[in-house]
């Protein structure tokens, strides 16, 4: 008998390590960028009650995660320049619909409407972005980001 009860328990073994690789698996997949997608809310940080409207030229573009960034250098009616920080839809999302950390360039000339941040000055999470240069238009339409080349 006891032979008998000796193998079961090592038939059982690699079920538990199953288990434990499988917690493992679960465990990394959430800390990758594709488990974790819908990590957090960007009604914390931006109003959608309070929309605005950028015109600039892009200083710089961060493509990164877990948001690329837009740095934008937008000029008032007085003449004064500011730096505005645009927000994008999640890094991995954007890569899937063609988006490269060569798609906007320094000096690209680009109109960016969206929601503005609730305490941060000049930051602005992008909803719809224009590059007339081309036509490129990307736009954040509910959980699903597009990107058009402008026919390209």
């Amino acid at each position: 008998m006891r032979k008998i009860f000796a193998r079961m328990g090592a038939m059982r073994r690699p079920t538990i390590g199953l288990r434990r690789s499988s917690y493992a698996l679960i465990a990394g997949l959430m800390a990758s960028g594709q488990g974790a997608q819908a990590h957090h809310s960007i009604a914390r940080v931006y109003d959608s009650a309070r929309e605005s409207t950028v015109v600039g030229v892009v200083a710089e573009f961060s493509f990164i995660n877990p948001h690329p960034l837009l740095i934008v250098e937008v000029t008032d009616e007085s003449g004064s320049t500011e730096l505005w920080q645009l927000e994008m839809d999640n890094r991995w999302e954007l890569s899937q619909i063609g988006m490269t950390a060569n798609t906007f360039m320094p000096g690209d000339r680009v109109i960016a409407s969206g929601s503005l941040a609730r305490t941060q000055d000049f930051s602005l999470y992008i909803r719809r972005l224009e590059r007339p240069a081309d036509g490129l238009t990307y736009e954040q339409i509910g959980n699903a980001p597009t990107l058009d080349f402008g026919g390209r």
